[in-house]
């Protein structure tokens, strides 16, 4: 899920090579797996109980992309946890059932990362209040925690449940622990950073995935500390939002003159999300961008306190495997 935008727009027509002509000796999943590895040995360095969580792209789990596969060791040791959207409601549509062979693939994975330890953490989009209370039992009774979300965008504390799901004053110190999570990466409704902080404090959510900018402002270590205590007195965990597959043009990072080529990691823009590009993530000046540096991305949610990253857009091989 990215940030801000959900209009659809023209695909640039531009001509570009290849990857799979350009890079026939690539396997394009296990680059991604060496990717997020490296991110969590990079942010386990300086803090060794960093979480990391990628979202969808469960083809990684496992050495041959089945969930009847041997899961990969290096690669479920770097992760404390997945991320798993429209498993029962928003594949096809928001709202609406997700179809009974795809939730029989997604669940297959899902049920591996649970079997191998890892907490699943289920992001449904609907509305419909017996959607919701399904989403709850479903997913509880394979062991996996819900966030159903009326907003595909991500903007705004459920209202329904009014509190919730197992909520608990008990302090959350490790995403084992977690009996729910708020998903709220999009701020554009909140006021200010004090607004939004005042407002999620307000919740007694387990754990907290959030942007780490408010607008253009990255939140500091104090009013991250701030957001790590629910309102009932326990302690929470707060993890940070991160798209590793796609460059979003509204981080700090984007510079005026780059497009599809220039620089050479930047692919063609998402036709379903206006200002996030395909990157080859393989490319050391991406990763450059995402960790390794006094100004990377990932050591920006370290210094401010973050307690880990929720991995968006790890689904990029499906892109580079298809042209």
């Amino acid at each position: 899920m990215r940030k801000l935008f959900s209009a659809l727009i023209l695909i640039l027509l531009l001509p570009f090579p290849s990857c799979k002509k350009d890079f026939p000796d690539l396997d394009f999943k296990q680059e991604m797996r060496k990717f997020i590895m490296e991110i969590s040995a990079y942010a386990r360095a300086q803090n060794p109980s960093f979480i990391i969580i990628p979202q969808n792209g469960p083809e990684l789990y496992t050495s041959n992309g089945l969930s009847t596969g041997d899961v990969v060791p290096d690669f479920f040791n770097s992760i404390n946890g997945v991320g798993r959207e429209d498993l029962n409601y928003g594949y096809d549509n928001d709202n609406k059932a997700t179809k009974s062979d795809d939730n029989e693939y997604m669940l297959g994975f899902s049920i591996v990362a649970a079997n191998h330890g890892k907490k699943v953490l289920v992001t449904d989009y609907c509305s419909d209040h017996s959607f919701i209370d399904n989403c709850f039992s479903v997913n509880s009774s394979n062991g996996f925690i819900s966030f159903p979300s009326a907003d595909r965008e991500l903007r705004a504390i459920p209202t329904y449940p009014s509190t919730p799901e197992n909520e608990n004053a008990t302090d959350i110190v490790n995403l084992d622990s977690a009996k729910n999570f708020l998903y709220l990466i999009n701020t554009d409704i909140f006021t200010s950073k004090q607004d939004f902080i005042q407002q999620v404090a307000a919740k007694n959510y387990d754990v907290i995935i959030m942007d780490a900018f408010f607008n253009d402002e990255l939140f500091s270590s104090s009013e991250i500390n701030q957001l790590k205590h629910k309102a009932n007195g326990g302690i929470r965990l707060v993890i940070a939002y991160m798209s590793i597959g796609e460059a979003e043009d509204y981080r700090w990072y984007w510079q005026k003159n780059w497009k599809r080529g220039n620089p050479d990691f930047i692919e063609k823009q998402n036709p379903q999300w206006k200002g996030n590009y395909k990157v080859r993530y393989w490319m050391t000046d991406w990763k450059n961008i995402i960790y390794g540096t006094a100004d990377s991305y990932t050591q920006k949610l370290l210094n401010s306190g973050f307690d880990g990253a929720y991995l968006d857009i790890v689904d990029a091989f499906e892109y580079f495997e298809g042209n």
